[in-house]
């Protein structure tokens, strides 16, 4: 094994103490020799919780002095790409959380520092370390279910995300910030590209945030149409209130493949007042926890040059492309066809 990896955490949030906890605890070959957090308390708090001796409000001061070999993004979308680009441009590796940018050209950005200056750029599907979803995704490889016909993704959240989401202007809505992760999932799986997207979305649950934030929805339900004739269907809610819901389901000539289910464990409650219970997850810190874990040991071992790259910035770049389309087709109530043209893209939040 080489020489340990220095990882800086930048963003003290709810996936920000996920990944520090890991490169902490359970990832071989890391330390988490530093954090980064705008908010003071929450820095002085968390930090010393993680007992990190390096702590700092921003990403140049960190990269300026702490001794880091990679950075890890867990900031708001619109922050990724200004962090992921000078973290590169100091010959930093990145891992950052999805979605990727706010737009295509930021994901270009990112794409062209990393390769620039000879760096990782990885992109926060766990989805696709999680045991489940990498036994899926070979089942349909090796041809088990024959081609895949009907692919279908969903990701449902217990509550809203922060406050700075609700504004898709700031964060391409709820398609970006709970069901990235299934855009590329579909693509992952089917091993082929979008090339069309239809989508309708609605404030149906909370549509007293449409005056403050207009734009905002809450539900959405989006079809694809892939490069190899296959159709695929996302759904999303949030906040759905009853738990932490992601699941697959791949339809194939030869039979059909389900990933994931909404009971967190093995127990079944039945009895003659209550009816069948059970309990859901109740975060997707629960249901992807081992995921998280498998993606930041990826991490270090490409950053080792041991294993070859599983979720890349062109990875990243991909999902976003199809989630901007998705948002616009929303908003014109119209298909719209890839590859996306970035002053369309724009146009959805105009």
């Amino acid at each position: 094994m080489g020489s340990a990896v220095n990882v800086c955490v930048v963003g003290l949030g709810r996936a920000g103490m996920v990944h520090a906890v890991n490169f902490q605890q359970h990832v071989p070959g890391a330390v988490l020799a530093a954090v980064v957090e705008a908010d003071r308390e929450v820095l002085a708090a968390r930090a010393a919780e993680l007992g990190v001796a390096g702590r700092f409000t921003g990403i140049r001061e960190a990269l300026d002095g702490a001794p880091v070999d990679a950075v890890c993004i867990t900031t708001p979308t619109f922050t990724h790409a200004e962090i992921a680009v000078a973290s590169a441009q100091s010959g930093k590796h990145v891992l950052c959380e999805k979605p990727m940018a706010l737009n295509l050209a930021e994901a270009d950005r990112m794409i062209e520092a990393a390769a620039d200056a000879g760096v990782v750029l990885q992109i926060g599907f766990m989805r696709r370390f999680d045991p489940a979803f990498r036994e899926a995704r070979q089942l349909v490889a090796d041809g088990r279910i024959g081609r895949p016909m009907v692919i279908r993704s969903l990701t449902r959240g217990p509550g809203l995300p922060p406050r700075w989401a609700w504004d898709p202007a700031r964060s391409n809505g709820m398609l970006a910030e709970v069901n990235s992760h299934d855009f590329d999932t579909v693509r992952w799986i089917a091993g082929s590209e979008v090339t069309r997207v239809y989508a309708e979305t609605s404030a149906s649950k909370r549509p007293d945030l449409l005056q403050e934030f207009p734009g905002f929805y809450d539900s959405a339900v989006v079809t694809l149409r892939m490069a190899d004739g296959a159709l695929a269907t996302i759904d999303g809610g949030c906040p759905v209130d009853y738990g932490y819901d992601a699941r697959l389901e791949v339809l194939g000539t030869e039979g059909v493949l389900q990933v994931g289910e909404l009971r967190s464990g093995a127990v079944l409650l039945c009895t003659r007042e209550s009816g069948v219970q059970s309990k859901p997850f109740a975060s997707w810190r629960d249901r992807f926890r081992e995921a998280y874990i498998n993606e930041a040991g990826h991490f270090i071992r490409y950053i080792r040059a041991e294993e070859q790259p599983l979720a890349t910035g062109l990875d990243g770049r991909r999902a976003l492309e199809a989630t901007l389309a998705a948002n616009l087709s929303s908003r014109l109530g119209a298909p719209v066809v890839l590859p996306l043209k970035e002053e369309d893209a724009l146009e959805d939040r105009a």
